[in-house]
């Protein structure tokens, strides 16, 4: 049986290897060369996709992380920082994951050009961020002179559909005069890979018609192996950079922090820290989150995925699983490319189901650049302020992040003084808001949210001006039914039902 299966493995590489040389023939130059490399990448996927036997990890080999390889924030901060922190900046690159489009939000183009808060998009804030003013405001003791301000590069990782390129060639003009220097470089392209005869659905390179479906990005881990043959890394290795900070372009909490950044550039030489993962105290919010274990005495990321059925509601478990990861990763620049050279960025594969408008069933494999950690030398996790994972994914998150439960300042946003409890609280909202253009025409302005502990709304709902909402406070419209919140209305532990009846909660 063993010999048999083996067979089919080298039958199954070997037309997937003819398949895709023939996808390479029907391109030309630069576009055939670009091809070659992600082709590359994905014979190793494939190859380890067909290899892969039962499950990626077995459960009773599974510990709990070692407390001196999870390093409390507060005691990273205690230790204060040097009188000049120029040198660590100057060698640290931003790089922030556009992800994908936003079409979870109803929009066209890249998400990072969805306006969060007063007009500016999630790339805007980054950059504001980034700019030194921020630094000075956030670091009050921490003086530049103008000649010395480090100047940051921003590595913005972007997908390769069309409607995502331009609109990010666009908004990346703005930025011209800027202080910040923005490169851009492309996710790899992967073709899917018919179900049943584990073959690639693409006839041809093109991207026209049907051809569309037939390619996909294969995730953020695939960023070690895009920045490398972007030519960036090595760019950036010679200008004398040394580590990329890595975060979600969604992610308003994740900003470049001097302390986490001056306790990776002054671990002890001979313990060089090459990864550290930002991880954070999990809520019955984040049960699905991936976690950090110990596996054969090196720190691991553990997703929900790779986790045994018989085991998923332990994996979920607030008490034994007590953090997750934020995907706000440092790492070291040479480490990449030392790994990626020696082909040991062992990543698990993420088996990806999907089915295409005509009824085809595909597979697309795909990896998360966390799950790289195991195979960085001292590894460590830092135990972060929930206040650095502040994703928006969902209109919900939306909602939270253009309220006054936050003040922006210099494109970084803290919750506001004026909340008496630092959690912020439960929204969900309903179908009719999942689309950006139809969330923003249904509040004529943002609601007071400053002591709301729970919002649910569902059905037709719209919300006039200066709305206050407080408590918990859920909003029904059945089926045919509207109802308005009214101008000036002050919802306070109430259920607003769909004849509009308001009930003491």
């Amino acid at each position: 049986m063993a010999e048999f299966q083996e067979k089919q493995r080298l039958q199954h590489e070997t037309s997937m290897h003819k398949e895709l040389e023939k996808l390479l023939t029907t391109a030309k130059g630069a576009e055939q060369e670009i091809s070659r490399k992600d082709f590359d990448g994905f014979k190793n996927l494939f190859h380890r996709f067909l290899q892969a036997e039962g499950p990626s990890v077995k459960w009773d080999k599974i510990h709990k992380p070692p407390e001196d390889l999870i390093h409390p924030y507060d005691k990273i901060k205690a230790q204060g920082l040097p009188d000049s922190v120029a040198t660590s900046l100057n060698k640290l690159v931003v790089v922030k994951l556009n992800g994908g489009l936003g079409t979870s939000m109803g929009c066209k183009g890249p998400k990072s050009v969805i306006s969060v808060r007063n007009e500016n998009t999630f790339l805007d804030l980054t950059v504001h961020q980034i700019e030194r003013t921020t630094l000075k405001k956030r670091y009050q003791n921490i003086q530049y002179e103008p000649e010395y301000i480090p100047t940051f590069n921003i590595i913005y990782d972007k997908i390769w559909e069309p409607n995502s390129n331009e609109d990010t060639k666009k908004i990346l003009q703005k930025y011209t005069h800027h202080r910040v220097h923005i490169h851009t470089f492309n996710q790899s392209r992967y073709p899917r890979i018919n179900k049943e005869s584990l073959l690639p659905v693409a006839k041809d390179l093109g991207m026209h018609g049907d051809q569309a479906d037939a390619w996909y990005p294969p995730g953020h881990g695939d960023i070690y192996a895009s920045f490398y043959n972007s030519g960036l890394l090595d760019q950036l290795i010679d200008a004398g950079k040394e580590y990329i900070f890595v975060s979600n372009i969604d992610n308003l909490g994740a900003t470049v922090d001097l302390f986490i950044l001056n306790h990776l550039m002054t671990q002890p030489k001979d313990k060089r820290c090459e990864f550290i993962m930002e991880v954070t105290d999990k809520t019955r919010a984040d049960v699905k989150g991936g976690t950090l274990i110990q596996y054969d005495d090196k720190l691991r990321l553990l997703e929900i995925a790779q986790v045994p059925k018989a085991h998923v509601d332990e994996f979920k478990s607030v008490t034994k699983f007590k953090i997750f990861n934020t995907n706000n990763l440092w790492i070291s620049l040479a480490a990449i490319k030392r790994l990626h050279e020696q082909n040991a960025m062992d990543m698990e594969i993420i088996v990806n189901p999907k089915t295409l408008d005509g009824g085809l069933n595909v597979i697309q494999l795909e990896t998360a650049v966390g799950a790289a950690i195991k195979a960085f030398d001292n590894a460590l996790g830092v135990n972060v302020p929930r206040s650095r994972f502040l994703p928006v994914k969902t209109s919900s998150d939306l909602l939270l992040v253009m309220s006054n439960l936050y003040s922006l300042d210099a494109g970084s946003l803290t919750m506001s003084k004026k909340r008496e409890f630092p959690s912020t609280p439960h929204v969900k909202l309903g179908s009719s808001f999942t689309k950006v253009h139809d969330f923003l025409t249904r509040f004529e302005s943002i609601p007071d949210m400053l002591e709301l502990d729970h919002l649910t709304v569902s059905g037709d709902v719209t919300f006039g001006k200066n709305v206050s909402l407080k408590g918990t406070v859920i909003i029904i419209a059945n089926h045919g039914d509207r109802i308005d919140i009214p101008a000036g209305a002050v919802l306070e532990n109430k259920i607003v039902s769909g004849n509009l009846r308001i009930l003491d909660h």
